[in-house]
C-alpha cells in the first residue's frame, strides 16, 4: 500500500478481532514505526512498549475495561515524560502523537485494526498498566493501542467535506480549493 492509501484507509477500530495473532514481526514493525517519527529538538521522548503475551494482554484490557478491546492478539502502549527542550518547551504530546500516527498507518498498511486510546486511561488506569509492565515511575503510560485483525469491517468515519476545511493562500475560500479524489 503506498503512503496516501495507508492514509485513506487508516481507522479508528473498536470492535471485534479475529483470534489470529499479531506476529512477532508485524508487532516489531509498528513498533519501529512508532520509534521512527519526528521527535521535537530530536529529544525522542517517547518509550513504547510491544504486548503480544496472552496473559498480559488480557490484564490490560481488564484495566481499559471495555470488552471489545480482550480480543486483540497484541498492543502496544506509548510512554514518556513532561521533558524540557533547549528552548523551554516540552514536546513529549507532540512526540506521542507522532509515534501514535506512524503506528496508525503501519497497521493499515498490515490489514491490522487499532485505536488511539488516551482520555480514557489517564491517571489509575495508565498507573496500573504501567506497574504491570514494570514502567519506572518517572515515565507515565499515555497511549494504549490494542492491535489485532478485524472480524469485520469499521465503520468508515464521516469527515467534512474537503473544501470546508482546506483552502489555499488564506483562511475562509481565499482560493477554493477541491478535493483530489
Amino acid at each position: 500500500m503506498d503512503t496516501m492509501n495507508a492514509i485513506r484507509n487508516r481507522k479508528s477500530f473498536r470492535g471485534p478481532f479475529t483470534d489470529a495473532p499479531v506476529s512477532r514481526e508485524d508487532l516489531t514493525e509498528l513498533l519501529e514505526a512508532g520509534y521512527l517519527a519526528p521527535s521535537g529538538c530530536n529529544l525522542q521522548t517517547t518509550r513504547l512498549i510491544g504486548v503480544d503475551d496472552p496473559e498480559l494482554l488480557a490484564k490490560l484490557a481488564d484495566i481499559y475495561s471495555h470488552e471489545w478491546a480482550k480480543g486483540a492478539t497484541a498492543a502496544i502502549l506509548l510512554l514518556g515524560s513532561f521533558t524540557m527542550s533547549p528552548s523551554g518547551v516540552s514536546y513529549h504530546v507532540h512526540d506521542y502523537c507522532a509515534a501514535a500516527e506512524n503506528i496508525y498507518l503501519a497497521a493499515a498498511d498490515k490489514g491490522l485494526g487499532t485505536v488511539w486510546i488516551e482520555g480514557q486511561i489517564r491517571g489509575e488506569r495508565a498507573e496500573k498498566m504501567g506497574r504491570l509492565l514494570g514502567v519506572p515511575e518517572d515515565q507515565t503510560v499515555y497511549i494504549y493501542m490494542p492491535v489485532g485483525y478485524p472480524a469485520q469491517p469499521g465503520p468508515d468515519a464521516k469527515k467534512k467535506p474537503f473544501e470546508e476545511r482546506v483552502w489555499f493562500n488564506g483562511y475562509g475560500g481565499a482560493e477554493s480549493c477541491t478535493s483530489p479524489e
